[in-house]
């Protein structure tokens, strides 16, 4: 029981380092915008481009996993990190940062699908739930940790000790794998096989799942300061607000995990969390006190999500579960990629800012009906 803790404590760690990297142009906006005389949008594009490479690369992640086993794919994942990292601290132009983006982006991919699955393999059956709720905890907390040390990294060193300081995490966690992580069980590279049949459509559902509730996430915290800001708040004041939600969200994911293992009902503590998610958003715009619907936003958003991270658990077998994890995160992406575009261009065609998070709202609802249709699946092959 000790070592997989030992085990979900390390991959937590290593997990943290991706997020670190991620969120670290967003950390460095003003600064990475002065050094590339590069406007708004063209920032933007750098935060989003280490996730887009997940709509190509994150199917054969899960095959990497299984041709060459979890740890070596993962290792492999983080040596791209490192490069990517190094590129766009060595390169002094907009094309190089885009080089070194998209290769630490391609690594990302790679970590988020095979490491999901590690978790899977060491508590499956015990504890997924709070398990998952753990491990994707890391996401907020790398992101907390670049938002906070980032800019005085810059500050001690320039731009660019902060983007080495991404390649030497990603370095650090790369030591901490080789020499700390072992596989629960031993399996053989090439074993795996594709999901089919039912536990295909399982894993699919799953997927979207998990995909329509990130993107209803990314609702919050990417169109919540436009729409402050339209109520007359000041910018640094909405994005601080807005926040909000994300930190408090940070103690309700592992609280929903925990209270989904404790019942033993992980579907009812699903649609009560997306229910009241759904319910939160909607007043969003529809209410005059916005710190307060936030503050609830973030207790609530947070209890589907281990439950959700454990859908796979529910329906792969261990030979499958690489390429299933693979599928699983392809969706994932999918709608994280998708979910801004659409928000982006109800808001033009309506007018109207609450169109982002009534879109939240809606594919919260839809999350519930897709997990009728998996439960109704997954009994079929009990």
């Amino acid at each position: 029981m000790a070592e997989r803790w030992r085990v979900l404590s390390l991959l937590f760690c290593v997990r943290t380092a991706m997020a670190f990297q991620f969120a670290s142009i967003g950390a460095l906006g003003p600064l990475v915008a002065d050094t590339f005389q590069i406007d708004a949008a063209s920032v933007g594009f750098l935060i989003g481009l280490y996730l887009s490479p997940g709509l190509v690369f994150a199917l054969p992640g899960g095959a990497i996993g299984r041709f060459f086993g979890d740890k070596r794919a993962v290792l492999a994942g983080l040596a791209l990190m490192f490069s990517g990292g190094l590129i766009s601290t060595l390169g002094n132009s907009w094309d190089a940062q885009i080089v070194g983006r998209a290769v630490a982006g391609v690594g990302g991919v790679i970590l988020n699908v095979l490491m999901s699955k590690m978790v899977t393999d060491w508590f499956e059956g015990q504890e997924i739930a709070t398990a998952m709720a753990v491990f994707v905890n890391s996401w907020p907390a790398g992101i907390a940790l670049a938002l906070l040390g980032q800019p005085f990294a810059a500050a001690s060193g320039g731009i660019e000790f902060a983007f080495a300081l991404t390649s030497i995490l990603s370095l650090a966690g790369f030591g901490a794998l080789l020499f700390l992580y072992h596989q629960p069980a031993e399996t053989t590279a090439g074993q795996g096989t594709w999901p089919i049949g039912q536990e295909l459509i399982c894993i699919v559902v799953a997927g979207t799942i998990w995909g329509l509730f990130n993107g209803a996430f990314a609702m919050v915290f990417g169109f919540g300061p436009i729409l402050l800001t339209e109520r007359g708040w000041e910018l640094s004041a909405a994005s601080s607000a807005t926040s909000l939600a994300v930190w408090i969200s940070a103690l309700s994911v592992p609280a929903g995990g925990i209270l989904a293992d404790r019942t033993g009902r992980p579907n009812t503590v699903m649609v009560i969390g997306l229910a009241l998610s759904a319910l939160a958003l909607m007043m969003l715009p529809r209410l005059d006190q916005p710190i307060a619907v936030l503050v609830v936003i973030g207790l609530v958003i947070g209890i589907p999500v281990g439950a959700i991270m454990s859908l796979p658990s529910r329906v792969l077998k261990p030979q499958s579960r690489a390429m299933g994890m693979g599928i699983f995160f392809t969706f994932f992406y999918i709608f994280v990629v998708a979910a801004p575009l659409v928000a982006g261009e109800l808001i033009d065609r309506l007018n109207w800012e609450g169109a982002a998070v009534d879109l939240g709202a809606a594919m919260f609802a839809t999350a519930i009906i897709m997990l009728i249709a998996f439960e109704r699946v997954a009994k079929s092959m009990r």
